[in-house]
């Protein structure tokens, strides 16, 4: 490890190490941004939480899928503002997470897939454009492999091909057996308190939401979390990513020690006609750098739109490509070549 990171770690180990200051619990007041949400009942399955606000008729519909413990809020309050105005937005809690449904069938990522296409089916709301962070990557893959008429186009977010090809994954996909009887016991509190003081250090901004933060990551079942947490080890897009004929973007945090940004690239690599975007930051990103992830999340949407509204109309013929690989695909970074 360079000097410099490993300066940085041990910076971020004796800041996670510091003594908690118990000051009086702040009420959980949410942030004023928040779309308003509603429970939409889905025709034999149950009932999904979901933030909307309606765009214009010729917009498309964007669909935001959150990552693993999450809710949408948490993934999404930073960029509901920027991203309103490109389509209507749609942002929904998946089972076992946030507001989510609550089943006794055990979590899958199929079944959130499922979720989400019976969403836009029953609003009449589809194709979309579909936006997965995270483990919303995953979810966001599987609906478009189940139902491609509901997938205009798809932006991944933090996100990766698979969890599984080295050593180190695949232990990690076995601790998540184990992880299951921790999450069952509920989240110390400890720990809680250590990462949000972390997010706050690095974004003051978020100090006035600290209570709004905290009730938010506790709404998660345990138990659902836990599987969800097995089923994102076990995933692997390598059998038919390639197959993904959408227009797709891909964004890269370059920072991100939980997803390696390698891993993140091997997704735009493995995607025919993928673009790549770059943020610098790690994998909460989403929360502690705003402007930044706002900025790339709505440059990759963009550039999806335009590109999905291209293949709805004849286009010039164009000079054969080369097949897709690293040097074919194109990497920006919040809105300029690279």
């Amino acid at each position: 490890m360079p000097a410099g990171d490993l300066r940085t770690e041990l910076a971020r180990a004796r800041a996670f190490a510091r003594r908690l200051d118990h000051s009086d619990p702040m009420a959980p007041v949410p942030p004023a941004n928040l779309p308003p949400g509603r429970v939409v009942e889905l025709p034999g399955r149950g009932e999904i939480f979901v933030r909307e606000r309606l765009g214009a008729p010729s917009q498309p519909t964007v669909l935001l899928l959150h990552g693993w413990t999450a809710s949408a809020d948490l993934n999404w309050f930073r960029v509901y503002d920027a991203v309103s105005p490109l389509g209507r937005l749609l942002a929904v809690d998946h089972r076992g997470h946030g507001r989510g449904m609550r089943s006794e069938q055990r979590f899958t990522l199929e079944d959130a897939a499922d979720d989400a296409a019976a969403l836009l089916r029953t609003l009449g709301t589809g194709p979309a454009i579909v936006v997965g962070y995270s483990m919303g990557g995953p979810i966001a893959a599987l609906l478009w492999q189940r139902h491609p008429d509901l997938v205009r186009g798809l932006v991944f977010e933090a996100t990766a091909l698979e969890w599984q090809a080295t050593r180190r994954e695949r232990f990690v996909m076995r601790f998540m057996g184990g992880l299951e009887f921790g999450l069952r016991l509920g989240r110390p509190k400890g720990l809680l308190e250590r990462v949000m003081r972390g997010a706050v250090d690095e974004s003051p901004d978020l100090q006035p939401l600290l209570g709004w933060l905290k009730a938010e990551v506790r709404r998660g079942d345990p138990t659902a979390l836990a599987d969800a947490g097995r089923a994102l080890g076990g995933y692997d897009a390598r059998p038919f990513a390639h197959s993904v004929n959408v227009p797709t973007a891909v964004v890269v945090t370059t920072k991100d020690r939980l997803v390696k940004p390698r891993k993140q690239r091997s997704l735009a690599n493995a995607i025919p006609q993928a673009t790549t975007w770059e943020v610098k930051g790690d994998h909460d990103v989403c929360l502690v750098r705003p402007r930044e992830f706002a900025d790339v999340t709505v440059a990759a949407i963009s550039d999806v739109i335009a590109r999905s509204a291209q293949t709805e109309t004849p286009r010039q013929p164009q000079t054969p490509r080369q097949p897709v690989g690293l040097e074919d695909n194109t990497t920006r970074v919040a809105g300029w070549g690279v």
